[in-house]
């Protein structure tokens, strides 16, 4: 079972969701996301679900979770990238998230965690990440 990797961006998680995820391997995200909200004090979680074909409903119950369990820890969720097919799936499977911000992508998602008055820009923080890429 792989584990998901977890970057730390600023008060921010950074989590790329790149392929679909086992039960155990969510289940098992969730417990590790958990821990680092609050080993690291991280005041928004951003899950990046791009690489995912497919979101059945445990995929979404299990974002949903971990949206109202980064609530209870002070973390703000937002999930970027989903497709249009897995949007289209999810509603027509009835999923919502309930307290659940999207964005498109990763930049727009981070915009949305920035606390109001903070000068670094999504794109310093990403830079954070890859300090060689190209600005």
């Amino acid at each position: 079972m792989d584990s998901v990797p977890i970057l730390k961006i600023g008060s921010t998680l950074l989590v790329s969701i790149q392929v679909d995820l086992q039960d155990q391997s969510a289940l098992q995200l969730q417990e590790d996301l958990a821990e680092r909200i609050t080993q690291t004090g991280a005041r928004g979680v951003l899950i990046d679900i791009s690489g995912l074909e497919i979101v059945d409903s445990f995929i979404g119950r299990m974002l949903s979770s971990i949206a109202g369990i980064s609530r209870v820890l002070d973390a703000t969720t937002v999930v970027v990238g989903m497709r249009p097919a897995v949007a289209i799936t999810m509603v027509e499977l009835g999923l919502s998230f309930d307290g659940v911000r999207t964005a498109l992508d990763v930049e727009k998602g981070l915009r949305l965690l920035q606390p109001d008055g903070e000068d670094t820009a999504p794109e310093q923080l990403l830079l954070e990440l890859a300090p060689d890429a190209p600005a």
